[in-house]
């Protein structure tokens, strides 16, 4: 297996079908191997038939793993890469804010020497077609900036939902994650830098899905604390 493609969901019944398709379509095109996991956070709207309805399904293709309950996004990320078998692994969004096609772009850096290529909104070269709203732009700074005072600089971006890592290194780091929110993407990254793997940012395209998951009080609270969480866990 060449390629495993991790999809967290959660109550992405109008969007995991469109979603699904664009990736067929795009891999169709493509001669490695691939196989999709969508990891389904204890949905309750029509998302798992939805999925299977995809033409991945005929191909054998998908696998739909089930985390029964409502986890989190981190805790179905995890999920999903423990079940993965890819030599490499993408992360991404079921909204497809970020067009599949951007893989190809992310994959030739594997080739000078990168452990682990991420999207971001936030350097030269990224196209982000379709804004935040302001508050959400403003929100995202204040969190990559206390993430660079708690945790970590160097990384412009550490939420984008469009990453690929090598495979082993992928399920390694996964195997050690205690983040089941939001904030799992800078535990992620923060293990990689500890354990000395290269990390390359690139800048993607990009368009804003208004129907983020993300609450703008909830969330940045339970993300701060999270923030808190990683340093007292993994020092």
């Amino acid at each position: 297996m060449y390629l495993s493609i991790v999809i967290p969901a959660y109550n992405e019944e109008n969007r995991i079908g469109p979603t699904l398709s664009l990736m067929h379509d795009y891999f169709f095109s493509r001669d490695y191997d691939h196989e999709v996991i969508l990891v389904d956070d204890g949905s309750t709207d029509g998302t798992v038939p939805e999925a299977e309805r995809s033409r991945f399904v005929s191909e054998s293709r998908l696998k739909i793993v089930q985390n029964g309950v409502n986890r989190g996004k981190g805790f179905s990320v995890r999920n999903g890469i423990m079940n993965s078998r890819g030599e490499y692994v993408l992360i991404c969004d079921a909204d497809m804010s970020t067009p599949i096609e951007e893989m190809d772009k992310l994959a030739g850096y594997f080739h000078e020497g990168y452990d682990i290529v991420i999207g971001s909104r936030s350097i030269k070269g990224s196209d982000v077609r379709v804004r935040q709203p302001w508050y959400r732009e403003r929100m995202g700074k204040t969190f990559n900036f206390l993430v660079k005072l708690i945790l970590m600089g160097g990384i412009k971006d550490t939420q984008c939902g469009f990453k690929v890592f090598k495979g082993d290194i992928a399920r390694e780091i996964a195997y050690d994650l205690r983040i089941d929110g939001f904030c799992y993407d800078v535990e992620m990254l923060y293990l990689a830098e500890k354990k000395g793997y290269r990390i390359k940012e690139v800048g993607i395209v990009w368009d804003n899905s208004p129907q983020s998951k993300v609450k703008i009080m909830g969330s940045s609270l339970n993300m701060f604390f999270d923030l808190v969480k990683i340093k007292r866990l993994h020092g």
